[in-house]
């Protein structure tokens, strides 16, 4: 079983908050938490979108076990996993912000990218290689083949 962040609570707690933080950050498409909280919602969110993506009933009935609220099921599986259909994975962003004044706990945005009013753009995908013509292994052992020089004979002054 994955490692989860214990979060200093209790698994019920811990799984009710992480549980509502995913259904507002679907509703909402950004909120405000602290980076470790970030850090695990950012991990549920992407397999929540990832589901969506599938669009089977099985899919449907796993979100619908973990997402609270009908429209967040909705939004799921048709604006997410419309949004998302060609991305393989990524679609959330998390963006540190600021020091929260009452205890100093480092904040963050989490975000959905490819979105309107989004904090940051999104990174242009890097291209693909390009593809290189295919060789049959006996050409490709023969042009790969080094020849060393040949020897040069050492002429030593004692034999004569």
């Amino acid at each position: 079983m994955t490692k989860f962040r214990k979060l200093n609570r209790p698994t019920g707690h811990r799984m009710s908050m992480l549980r509502t933080m995913v259904s507002q950050l679907v509703k909402h498409e950004r909120i405000e938490t602290t980076v470790a909280k970030a850090k695990e919602v950012r991990r549920l969110a992407d397999n929540m979108v990832q589901l969506g993506k599938e669009g089977t009933l099985c899919a449907a009935r796993r979100a619908g076990a973990f997402v609270r609220g009908d429209d967040a099921i909705h939004k799921l599986f048709t604006e997410l996993a419309y949004r998302y259909k060609d991305r393989a994975g990524g679609y959330t962003r998390m963006l540190r912000t600021r020091i929260r004044v009452g205890d100093a706990a480092p904040m963050a945005y989490i975000e959905f990218i490819d979105r309107e009013n989004e904090l940051r753009q999104a990174k242009p995908p890097t291209p693909p290689p390009p593809q290189r013509p295919t060789v049959d292994p006996w050409t490709r052992s023969r042009l790969t083949r080094q020849y060393a020089p040949p020897k040069e004979e050492k002429i030593s002054d004692s034999d004569s």
